[in-house]
C-alpha cells in the first residue's frame, strides 16, 4: 500500500474522546455559533489577516463553503467542516485575498479535491491564518525532495515516486495532516497532502502521502502507487521541520 487511506486507530479514538459528537456536529451559520440551547450567538471578532502569503491555518467556523468567486451567492465547490472525518482540525491553505461582493475580505484557497489544482474562495472570518515559512519541492524525474525554511535550503534527499501509469501527480499542494503510522510499510512518519493520485478507486479516495518506508532499497525508483516514499531519516527531518500547511510543489525536473 502506498497511498494514505487512514490515520492511526489510537489517534482517531483519542480524538473521538476529546471531541464529543454533539460538539463536532454543531453547525455555524453566517459566522454565528449556536449556544448550548440552540440560540444563535454572534461569533468572536474575525481573526487578523496574514501580512504575507502563502498562509495556512485552521477553520474557526464549524463549516464553510468554498465558492467559485468571493461572493456569498456564488456556487459552492466544497463544504469544509472544522473537524475532518478523522476528527483532526481542517487545515486551510491560502494564496491571497480579495474584497468580496459583500465588502468583506475573502481568501483564495487551494481546495483538496479532484481535480488537482482546484481553487476556491472562503470568507476570511472563517479561518485563522498565519504566513508559511517552509516549502517542499519534489522533483519527480530526478527523484529528489528539497526542503526550504525561511528561503534557505535545509534538506535534500532521494525519494521513490509513482510507477508508470500511477505517476505521482504534478502541481501545487500542501500538507493537510501529520502522523506516526501504525503500519510499518509507511515508515516512522508520514505527511498527508492535498494531492490525489490517478487511482480513483483506491480506498480513501487516493490521497497522496509523503512517508517513510520499510523498503529503503527501493528509494530512487518509480515503484509506488503515487505516494512519495522517503528514507526514515528523511521522514524524521520532515517531522521536525515541515508543519501543517507547508506548500508542496511537484514538478517533472
Amino acid at each position: 500500500m502506498a497511498l494514505l487511506t487512514r490515520l492511526p486507530k489510537l489517534a482517531v479514538l483519542a480524538a473521538l474522546l476529546a471531541f464529543p459528537a454533539s460538539v463536532v456536529a454543531t453547525p455555524a451559520v453566517a459566522g454565528q455559533y449556536p449556544a448550548a440551547d440552540g440560540t444563535p450567538v454572534q461569533a468572536a471578532a474575525a481573526p487578523a489577516l496574514p501580512k504575507t502569503y502563502p498562509a495556512a491555518g485552521e477553520l474557526v467556523w464549524a463549516r464553510v463553503a468554498a465558492r467559485t468567486s468571493p461572493d456569498p451567492k456564488a456556487p459552492a465547490i466544497k463544504i469544509f467542516r472544522q473537524f475532518r472525518w478523522d476528527y483532526r482540525l481542517q487545515v486551510i491553505f491560502a494564496l491571497g485575498q480579495r474584497t468580496g461582493t459583500d465588502g468583506r475580505p475573502w481568501f483564495n484557497i487551494s481546495v483538496p479535491m479532484r481535480p488537482n489544482g482546484t481553487m476556491g474562495w472562503i470568507p476570511s472570518a472563517s479561518v485563522a491564518l498565519s504566513p508559511v515559512h517552509t516549502a517542499i519541492e519534489i522533483h519527480r524525474a530526478s527523484r529528489r525532495i528539497v526542503l526550504y525554511r525561511g528561503g534557505k535550503l535545509v534538506m535534500r534527499a532521494k525519494v521513490a515516486v509513482g510507477a508508470p501509469g500511477r505517476e505521482t501527480p504534478l502541481g501545487s499542494f500542501y500538507v493537510t495532516a501529520r502522523f506516526v503510522p501504525d503500519d510499518p510499510f509507511l515508515g516512522v512518519f508520514a505527511l498527508e497532502t492535498s494531492a490525489y493520485s490517478k487511482l480513483t478507486e483506491w480506498p480513501g479516495g487516493g490521497v497522496v502521502g509523503i512517508h517513510g518506508t520499510d523498503l529503503p532499497q527501493l528509494i530512487g525508483q518509480a515503484v509506488s502507487h503515487g505516494c512519495v516514499r522517503v528514507l526514515n531519516s528523511t521522514a524524521l527531518t520532515l517531522k521536525r521541520l515541515a508543519p501543517l500547511g507547508t506548500p508542496i510543489t511537484i514538478d517533472d525536473n
